[in-house]
């Protein structure tokens, strides 16, 4: 974590000296960016409650410092106020969780707490203090708007925010882990409301015709799978997805001003019956690579089942784009594709797996009706995005064109942190 906390951290930094020349701001901004990645430093190798509580609150408010970059723009600072109220709810909640736990087993010390037995009652009242503190940290729904609201923060902001702290919530589940394996209802818990911020999220991403918009709705849908995977209890490939996520995201966010020179494809038509079979079929190759990779049964009846269905749909997705291009050799591109993509998402899952056995924290459950009605709506949204009419001239019915005004509204940032005129701006 430390590595991959200073990684970034080196990368917008390097960024910023380009980005920032010439900014007043620009000597603070170095400042601020150095003591919260010492912070979050300290945050994800503590291994004391106090410790880990200030690092906590010292990193978050550090970022609303870096989101104050511009402390004359009226939207900036209304977005730092809103994720400073956010951040303060979320504090209070792992307060609380942590004043629990030392009341409850007297120990400092996290090892020792999650080594500890906790009553009934406490298990689950600290267990939902920290999920909702996780929530908060990453913009899971009902939390969200915080995130979305940030965008006027400079990119480089952006970038650490979305790479780094948003992380945050899945390292927090993590750490902890051991509290919820025991309680089946809290990992049900974790998963709707993980899974429920993911389909939304994506939702939302598609609504976007703003780069920004579009990449922190996606990191909602991304915590949202991230938290997921935690009630499944399958904390090392959420970490996985932790550190992979964050390495991308913080790409994705540093690139966003070459987005309009970029050339996709873009396929008005659904799909043919061969274009699909034959990328379901590399999509079986590669689940079929990660499966060998990982050592993991598909048959096994319990949650792993639902990482195999995601990376089915995933490499469907990506043969799909590939198998519907008119390039020479597609299908060959298509099935070297997905078995790379399966052998590379199951080693690095493989890796975590490795290094985070001591902690015994990978404890797959018994496969139940939420992850699998999970898996019925995320295939008929992939089905609905692909094979719904795009023809021009096409009626929609006046109760989907409602819940779309409904949904692309819920996805707005907060009226007060937008600029809607040039002028409130000050250089």
């Amino acid at each position: 974590m430390i590595a991959l906390v200073c990684f970034i951290g080196i990368c917008v930094a390097s960024f910023s000296a380009r980005y920032l020349k010439g900014d007043r701001a620009q000597g603070n901004f170095y400042i601020f960016l150095g003591l919260m990645i010492l912070s979050v430093c300290t945050m994800v190798s503590t291994n004391h409650l106090l410790i880990m509580l200030i690092s906590w609150t010292c990193s978050n408010y550090l970022l609303t410092r870096l989101m104050l970059h511009k402390s004359s723009w009226i939207a900036a600072v209304n977005s730092a106020k809103l994720a400073k109220r956010n951040f303060i709810l979320g504090t209070t909640l792992l307060s609380a969780a942590f004043v629990l736990l030392y009341l409850e087993t007297g120990h400092t010390s996290i090892v020792s707490i999650n080594n500890s037995e906790l009553s009934a009652i406490a298990g689950i009242t600290v267990g939902i203090c920290i999920v909702l503190a996780a929530m908060t940290q990453s913009g899971i729904l009902p939390f969200h708007r915080w995130l979305i609201s940030s965008l006027n923060s400079p990119t480089p902001v952006s970038a650490i925010m979305h790479a780094g702290l948003v992380n945050g919530g899945g390292f927090l589940l993590a750490r902890f882990a051991p509290l919820f394996l025991n309680q089946g209802i809290l990992l049900n818990t974790i998963f709707t409301v993980g899974i429920i911020s993911a389909i939304v999220g994506i939702i939302w991403k598609l609504m976007q015709n703003d780069v920004k918009r579009t990449l922190a709705c996606s990191t909602v849908s991304q915590m949202g799978y991230m938290i997921a995977q935690c009630g499944l209890g399958l904390f090392p490939a959420a970490i996985a997805h932790l550190c992979w996520h964050g390495l991308f995201k913080a790409y994705l966010f540093l690139a966003s001003g070459t987005a309009a020179q970029e050339s996709r494809f873009v396929s008005d038509k659904p799909p043919t019956a061969l274009h699909l079979l034959t990328a379901a079929v590399c999509s079986l190759l590669g689940t079929h690579v990660f499966a060998l990779t990982t050592g993991l049964n598909i048959l096994s009846g319990d949650t792993t089942t639902f990482i195999f269905f995601v990376t089915f749909i995933s490499g469907t997705q990506l043969a799909l784009t590939i198998v519907s291009q008119k390039i020479l050799a597609k299908y060959s591109v298509a099935i070297i594709a997905t078995a790379l993509a399966g052998y590379g998402y199951g080693l690095s899952v493989n890796l975590f797996e490795h290094i985070i056995a001591p902690l015994n924290i990978y404890q797959p459950q018994s496969l139940n009706i939420l992850h699998i009605i999970a898996m019925i709506l995320l295939t008929g949204m992939w089905s609905t995005l692909h094979f719904t009419s795009k023809q021009k001239g096409f009626v929609y019915p006046r109760w989907l064109l409602a819940l779309y005004v409904k949904m692309l509204n819920a996805s707005q940032p907060h009226p007060k942190t937008v600029t809607a005129y040039r002028n409130a701006y000050q250089f």
